[in-house]
């Protein structure tokens, strides 16, 4: 009996520890293995494929890394505008990445070219392609003094390359950012060898057909380059069975855009280089450290830190002494750059953000990623089940000063409106356009349109609707809106500018202060520079491994 017992344990023995044996083998640690089947994750077999060697995002070209963080967005000091329309609010940003200058005139000039070649002009189903993209150089002008030098040389001579392009108007700024999407994405694939390595000069070179568009790549690979990407693929189609690069593959980085409100001002404050309490609090007055507009460390002493209008008629200092080096704009990188490496968020030209400007901001909803202006598309769906590419078509919008500019390029996916479907029984959207959500106005209560007839007279943001539209011979309509009953000038088209410029007084260099014009205008001390957000970990040190290491 004893023995027999010995012999049933041993027999246990055994199965348990080959059940062990079993068990570690199933799950290898191996970055190869999948921790949820035991499958093997980029098997030449097939099966499925990821890119497990991610690390981080990189920095994308002309960008630097701005780590997110809490801060108090909203002017806490001086408000002699009494516009009321900043008060403090405590929020909290994601890290995101940044121009480390506003885009430049050499920047944008290769923009123009890009479209110049590749959608020539002269051809009628391209000619509003060019011309829409172009700066409105007649923003030098003033009726009572001589700029011709600037409305004929601003832009285009290499003495000004390096300056800040303005005359540009947020539409426009908003395009250029979508095209930089492209041609970065562009640069990444051939790097990677899913693109052949001239692709992308054959299209302007006139070799191929059809552009890249980021977005028909992800959703149409086939569709790019006219439908003849085959011709144009790298050495993944030939030593992998990657002939595409998805999302998972990580080689893809997110779109270019105008930096949000919040993302704006959060980066022009730089609270990353101190830790003192006023200053997280909100009284930091500058994007610098100090009260004055003036250098107060020894070398350097009194220079001035930024480009802006110190007087009546007084834009730059007396010659040769307290002067800022520039009387318009400033070549970029003329003064030293902010705690995060971002250079003039104070001075030199005002720059677009992204939010559709109302006078509140409404924390009490969101203090996550503040920001107005969201309208939620989708992509359209074909008869064929695939998304709808706009090859041939290409859709134009005439602005209310009658300027046209393409609404889409061609080769990009026809978007459209979320409708209920997608919204129903949602609690955290409910409709496509949030523009004007919880802005003050009674329309924007949630079942406003439901039992409200006169909806339009009841509005509090009802500036003049001007329409403008064009004949049959291409001759402008203009119908100005002259009704006595307008009491504002703010609507979903107005868009808020930051900072001060070298038109302003130095109250304007407070990186709180807030304005808006129109999304369609354009000025000479307006410009811009384009954001990224970063996907994934918060900061570029491994915070987690930090911690750990703390804790032992």
């Amino acid at each position: 009996m004893k023995k027999h017992f010995i012999k049933v344990v041993l027999s246990c023995a055994i199965v348990v520890g080959s059940f062990s044996s079993c068990k570690n083998s199933s799950s290898s640690s191996s970055k190869n293995v999948s921790r949820a089947t035991g499958w093997k994750i980029n098997a030449k077999e097939g099966g499925f494929q990821y890119n497990s060697d991610f690390k981080e995002q990189e920095t994308p070209p002309g960008t630097v890394f701005v780590e997110g963080g809490t801060f108090t967005k909203g002017k806490v000091q001086d408000d002699i505008m009494h516009d009321w329309n900043n008060t403090p609010t405590q929020q909290h940003v994601q890290s995101f990445y940044m121009d480390e200058t506003e885009v430049t005139n050499v920047m944008y000039l290769e923009y123009l070219d890009y479209l110049k070649e590749v959608y020539p002009p002269e051809n009628p189903t391209y000619a509003n392609i060019y011309t829409g993209a172009l700066p409105d150089t007649l923003v030098w002008r003033n009726r009572l003094g001589f700029n011709e030098t600037m409305t004929n040389n601003y832009l285009r001579h290499p003495a000004y390359a390096e300056y800040p392009v303005v005359g540009v108007n947020w539409v426009q700024a908003s395009q250029y950012a979508e095209w930089r999407t492209d041609r970065v994405n562009e640069l990444m694939l051939e790097r990677e060898g899913y693109l052949a390595e001239d692709a992308k000069y054959r299209v302007v070179n006139g070799e191929a057909s059809g552009t890249f568009s980021t977005e028909a790549y992800l959703n149409n690979p086939e569709s790019v380059y006219g439908g003849e990407i085959d011709s144009l693929q790298g050495k993944q189609k030939r030593d992998s069975i990657n002939t595409f690069a998805k999302r998972s593959s990580g080689v893809i980085m997110p779109e270019y855009r105008l930096p949000t409100e919040t993302e704006w001002e959060y980066a022009a404050q730089a609270l990353v280089g101190t830790r003192e309490y006023n200053n997280y609090r909100g009284r930091k007055k500058y994007p610098w450290e100090g009260d004055y507009t003036r250098n107060g460390q020894r070398v350097g002493r009194g220079d001035q830190l930024a480009n802006f209008k110190q007087g009546k008629g007084d834009y730059g200092g007396i010659a040769g002494w307290s002067d800022d080096g520039a009387d318009i704009t400033a070549q970029v990188k003329s003064y030293k750059p902010n705690d995060f490496g971002l250079y003039d968020m104070a001075g030199n030209v005002s720059e677009w953000v992204a939010d559709v400007y109302r006078p509140i901001v409404d924390d009490e909803i969101s203090d996550f990623n503040y920001y107005r202006g969201n309208v939620f598309m989708k992509k359209a769906i074909g008869e064929d089940g695939k998304v709808e590419i706009l090859e041939d078509k290409i859709v134009y919008d005439t602005l209310p000063n009658g300027k046209i500019v393409a609404v889409n390029l061609p080769g990009e996916i026809k978007e459209v409106p979320i409708t209920d479907q997608e919204t129903y029984l949602r609690t955290n959207f409910d409709q496509s356009d949030n523009r004007g959500y919880r802005d003050g106005d009674p329309g924007s209560s949630r079942f406003f349109s439901r039992f409200n007839d006169e909806e339009d007279n009841r509005k509090m943001y009802d500036s003049p609707k001007h329409k403008v539209e064009r004949d049959s011979t291409g001759s402008l309509i203009r119908q100005y809106d002259t009704s006595n009953y307008r009491t504002s000038l703010i609507n979903d088209e107005v868009r808020v500018y930051k900072g001060g410029s070298w038109r302003d007084r130095a109250f304007w260099l407070d990186p709180a202060q807030r304005r808006y014009l129109p999304q369609y205008m354009a000025t000479d001390d307006i410009g811009f520079r384009c954001a990224m957000s970063r996907v994934g970990s918060k900061s570029k040190t491994n915070n987690k491994t930090v911690r750990h290491k703390k804790a032992r």
